[in-house]
C-alpha cells in the first residue's frame, strides 16, 4: 500500500457525511457529564500523534477515539481563547474522536527553544508574567471543555546519543551515558543544584495547581528523560524529576487530585536499574495515589544511563504484566505510543505507530475479558 494511502482513506465527498455520523455516534456514546478526577472506568487507546483532519480520519478507522491535540499556539493567542479551544475540541469531535488532553507550551525541547523559558530559569518578574499566561490558559482550556494538560519542567529537554539499531534494522533511540559528553559546556541556565529545580518547580506548583484545581483540570507533568546520576546531573543541571524518588516528592509538593504525572512508562522505566522487575510496583504506587494522569506506554531495553527504545514487544518490561496493573489500580485514562522505532523507508513513522495502536488496543481487550 502506498504511504500517500496510508492517511488518505476516503474521498473528501464522503468526509462531511462521515463526520455527521462520527458526531452523532459521540454524542450518543458520550452523553454523561465527563468524569471528575479520580473517577473510574475502562482504559482507552489514545494518542498525541496529531490532530489533523487527515490523521484523525485514520485514527477513527483504528478505534483510537481518544486524544492529546497537537500544540494549540506557542504563545497565548486566538489558539488559547475560549473560542479557539472551543473550535479545536468541536472539530476533533466531528470524528467521533474525544479531546482528552491539550498540550501546555512547555515542551520537552532544550531551554533555548522553550515557548516560556523563564519559569525554569527562575528569573522574576518575566517567569510571574509567564505563569500568569499559563493560568488564563488553564481557565479557557475549562471553559472550552478540555479537561486535561499536559506539560514538562525541563532545562535539558529529552538527551540521547546516536540511535542504534534494533530489530530488523530498525533504529532504536538510545542514551548511553559514558558516550555522552562527559565534558559539556554549561547550558544557558548555568550550575542550577537541586535545591534550585525544587524551588522553582514548587514556585510554578503553587501558583498553578489552585487555579487548575477552581477549575477542574487535571495537570498531567512528564518526567525527565532520561535520568542522569543524582551527585551530578548533566550539563550543570539537576534532574530532580529523573528518579522514583523525585517524582513521589513532586506529587506531594500541593496536594490535589488535579496534579499528577503524564505518566511516561518509558522514561520511568529508564530510571530503574531492573526495570523488567520494578516498574510494576512504580505503576502501583502512583496508580494506587490516583496521580497517573495519562501513559506512555512504550518499552526499553537496558535500563538507568543505558538504554534503548524498542517496539513495545522488544523492550524487557512485561507490556501485559503492565497493562494489567494499571488496570489493577483503577486507571481509566488514555494508553498511547510514545517515541516509536524509525522504520527504514517509513514516512512519518507511520508503520510503526500503527504496530503499536494495535498492539496497545489488543491489550486493553485482552485485559478486559479477562475480567
Amino acid at each position: 500500500m502506498k504511504r500517500r494511502n496510508f492517511l488518505g482513506l476516503s474521498a473528501a465527498a464522503a468526509l462531511g457525511e462521515r463526520r455527521a455520523e462520527a458526531a452523532m455516534a459521540l454524542a450518543g456514546r458520550d452523553s454523561a457529564p465527563r468524569k471528575s478526577a479520580g473517577s473510574h472506568g475502562r482504559m482507552k487507546a489514545g494518542t498525541q500523534h496529531g490532530d489533523s483532519d487527515e490523521i484523525l480520519r485514520t485514527l477513527a478507522c483504528f478505534g483510537v477515539n481518544h486524544i492529546c491535540s497537537s500544540l494549540p499556539s506557542r504563545k497565548l493567542d486566538e489558539a488559547w481563547s475560549v473560542e479557539g479551544l472551543s473550535r479545536l475540541r468541536e472539530r476533533v469531535e466531528s470524528f467521533g474522536i474525544r479531546l482528552e488532553m491539550v498540550p501546555l507550551p512547555l515542551s520537552s525541547v532544550y531551554i533555548t527553544k522553550a515557548e516560556y523559558p523563564h519559569i525554569m530559569l527562575g528569573k522574576s518578574p518575566e517567569r510571574d508574567r509567564e505563569i500568569d499566561e499559563i493560568c488564563q490558559m488553564i481557565r479557557n482550556a475549562a471553559r472550552a471543555g478540555i479537561p486535561a494538560l499536559k506539560y514538562n519542567l525541563t532545562i535539558l529537554g529529552v538527551v540521547r546519543t546516536a540511535p542504534t539499531r534494533g530489530r530488523g534494522g530498525a533504529l532504536y533511540s538510545t542514551f548511553v551515558y559514558e558516550q555522552a559528553r562527559q565534558d559539556p559546556p554549561l547550558t544557558e541556565a548555568g550550575p542550577v543544584s537541586a535545591d534550585e529545580m525544587w524551588e522553582r518547580i514548587t514556585y510554578f506548583l503553587k501558583r498553578v495547581i489552585p487555579v487548575a484545581e477552581e477549575y477542574n483540570v487535571r495537570m498531567a507533568c512528564h518526567p525527565h528523560d532520561p535520568a542522569m546520576p543524582a551527585d551530578k546531573g548533566f550539563r550543570g543541571v539537576h534532574r530532580v524529576l529523573g528518579s522514583v524518588e523525585g517524582l513521589k516528592r513532586f506529587i506531594e509538593i500541593v496536594p490535589s487530585p488535579y496534579h499528577g504525572l503524564n505518566f511516561c512508562q518509558g522514561t520511568v522505566a529508564e530510571m530503574l536499574k531492573d526495570p523488567g522487575r520494578e516498574i510494576y510496583d512504580v505503576i502501583r504506587y502512583f496508580g494506587e495515589r490516583k496521580k497517573i494522569f495519562n501513559v506512555h506506554f512504550r518499552n526499553i531495553r537496558g535500563g538507568f544511563l543505558n538504554f534503548q527504545e524498542t517496539f513495545p514487544d522488544d523492550g524487557d518490561v512485561d507490556m501485559i504484566r503492565a497493562i494489567r496493573v494499571y488496570k489493577e489500580v483503577g486507571y481509566d485514562g488514555m494508553i498511547m505510543p510514545d517515541h516509536v522505532p524509525r522504520i527504514p523507508g517509513d514516512e512519518g513513522s507511520r508503520q510503526a505507530f500503527a504496530f503499536a495502536f494495535g498492539y496497545i488496543q489488543a491489550l486493553i481487550q485482552m485485559v478486559y475479558a479477562e475480567g
